[in-house]
């Protein structure tokens, strides 16, 4: 009898002593920051929310930091400052990587693991990248574009340029367009960080007669559509065609209306979601060093880019993608 009590009481252990040394793994002690290039927008409110379930299950702390609206150097202050706490590592999406690039290799030298989401650096020593295939993302508008202007048209971008994953949405459309050689690109509109100027401007493109006359609409960030759909109300515009950028439920209802033709759907809640997770494994896994050559080493611990996926939303899909919204509010 003494016999069967000590093997049922060593595959008891077997069982339990793994399911308390993970719940010990972790600690408060243990902080993380995500920092955002404008914690005012819907999209980065979704990304605070997956990063924050991500540390509600491993029992560990987390705060998104950032300015309340695109300001790359406001971004790159706050960074310094977080790294300036030693956290056990940080996610940030990069405004301007010439200004970011070398604060990163900064909190990578001093041994904070760093890896960007949404928006890249990838001439920083960053660990890897989460986040969106932003040149997809732009290939998926502009088939989209095409396909609707059967492939004649004059274009207009609204954007930020100098901002990466802007940078790479641009591209992606010009990708497509490269095939179609009756959409021209009349112009690229800098908002210069302010997406409110687009209604404006919007509506300076609205007057322009043939053979001037503005096509199609694209929305490279994530509030510009609203405001060029505003315009197009305002001058009862239904003629036009206006591809936007993410699914914040003011973009919802404005391809629900029909005023925004589609948009472009990206996981912000996946992205921190899993980037916390992935400091937390470095962080208890620790790669030495941390610096090294990742790209070019073929036994790296960490890969080169983790694709979250992108999305068209339109009519013929709105009301799952709006019914997974409900469902994560709740």
């Amino acid at each position: 009898m003494n016999t069967l009590r000590k093997r049922y009481l060593f595959a008891l252990l077997a069982v339990v002593l793994p399911l308390i040394a993970g719940c010990t793994r972790h600690s408060k002690s243990e902080q993380y920051y995500l920092i955002a290039t404008n914690t005012a927008v819907p999209y980065w409110k979704a990304a605070a929310t997956g990063f924050a379930a991500a540390g509600a299950q491993y029992g560990v702390s987390v705060d998104t930091r950032g300015p309340a609206g695109l300001n790359a150097q406001a971004e790159v202050d706050e960074f310094k400052a977080m790294v300036a706490r030693k956290p056990a590592g940080i996610l940030v999406s990069v405004a301007n990587s010439q200004l970011m690039a070398p604060e990163i290799d900064a909190a990578i030298a001093a041994g904070i693991p760093v890896i960007t989401i949404d928006s890249d650096s990838p001439e920083s020593k960053r660990l890897y990248f989460i986040g969106t295939n932003n040149l997809e993302a732009g290939r998926l508008g502009g088939r989209r574009v095409a396909a609707v202007l059967n492939g004649k048209g004059n274009v207009v971008f609204f954007t930020n340029p100098g901002q990466p994953n802007l940078d790479e949405r641009l591209k992606g459309y010009m990708d497509i367009f490269a095939g179609y050689p009756g959409i021209k690109v009349v112009e690229t509109f800098d908002i210069k960080a302010d997406p409110g100027t687009a209604l404006d401007k919007a509506g300076e493109y609205l007057e322009r007669k043939a053979p001037a006359r503005v096509d199609a609409f694209i929305c490279l960030d994530s509030r510009s559509g609203a405001n060029v759909a505003e315009a197009f109300k305002r001058r009862n515009a239904t003629d036009r065609l206006l591809i936007a950028m993410d699914v914040d439920s003011d973009t919802l209802k404005l391809v629900g209306d029909g005023t925004i033709d589609s948009t472009i759907s990206q996981k912000p809640y996946t992205m921190a979601f899993l980037g916390l997770k992935a400091l937390d494994d470095i962080h208890h896994y620790p790669v030495k060093p941390l610096d090294g050559d990742f790209g070019l080493d073929p036994y790296s611990p960490f890969p080169a880019f983790v694709n979250t996926g992108v999305a068209l939303v339109d009519k013929t899909n709105l009301s799952a993608v709006m019914k997974k919204q409900r469902e994560a509010n709740q």
